[in-house]
């Protein structure tokens, strides 16, 4: 099967006044579909270089990206945007929702750049909120819902285009612990599903809950790993327990 992500040599250098800065030294990659992956890596060690690519919010340096067998390691900026649009779902820290907009019209925002009528982005929208336990919040303002709401927001948007990938960026960074374990068991439960989900996190107990666990360091792949941890747990789900 085809990997959903294949990355092949892939470098980033920054040019920074008479400084060059290797972001990315030839970073190797396949992603498969339903892989539930964290990427980690302290500060400078490209994770979130890596994420900007795999992301389509820039383009490398060097090397190849194919996402669901597209190479758009070269594409210009407004291919780049459609591919976003319908390609990958983004969840972000700070939720990124617009504040004058209810719960349905943020989730429904995506429907409105890929060209689907009123009826029909609404029915998606209402869906993706109801899968996120926020059917009875779709009326909502941002300002009017609570952090772990306005994420679970930012979740049923992420997912209302039905993309090949979700790609979140430290996504309980804001939260407290509950609502951080909350959020992350409905990742597990759209992991279940069959979606593929990238984490890009700095905490090794969020870590702990995706399958597969790749470390960077200094702009290249230092460790990538199965999370034994997950996979028993999955074949033994009183395992599974939240972590202190």
């Amino acid at each position: 099967m085809e990997p959903v992500i294949e990355v092949k040599g892939l470098r980033k250098t920054y040019v920074m006044g008479t400084q060059t800065v290797n972001a990315l030294r030839s970073v190797d990659l396949n992603i498969h579909k339903n892989d539930y992956v964290a990427l980690m890596g302290p500060s400078g060690s490209g994770k979130s270089t890596l994420m900007n690519l795999l992301g389509c919010l820039d383009t490398p340096s060097a090397g190849d990206y194919r996402l669901d067998g597209i190479n758009v390691s070269t594409m210009e900026d407004a291919d780049l945007a459609e591919v976003r649009n319908k390609k990958i779902g983004f969840v972000f820290q700070t939720f990124n929702l617009l504040p004058r907009l209810s719960a349905l019209g943020n989730v429904a925002l995506p429907l409105v750049y890929a060209g689907l009528g009123r009826s029909a982005r609404e029915a998606k929208a209402r869906a993706a909120l109801e899968s996120v336990g926020l059917g009875d919040r779709v009326d909502h303002k941002p300002n009017e819902l609570s952090g772990g709401q306005r994420q679970r927001v930012a979740i049923a948007r992420a997912l209302v285009n039905d993309p090949s990938l979700i790609l979140a960026d430290e996504p309980t960074g804001n939260l407290d612990t509950r609502t951080s374990i909350e959020i992350m068991a409905i990742f597990e439960e759209l992991y279940k599903k069959g979606n593929t989900i990238i984490i890009v996190t700095h905490e090794p107990d969020i870590a702990e809950h995706c399958q597969r666990i790749i470390r960077l360091r200094d702009g290249l792949v230092e460790k990538d790993e199965i999370n034994e941890r997950m996979v028993s747990a999955q074949s033994n789900p009183i395992l599974l327990q939240p972590l202190d």
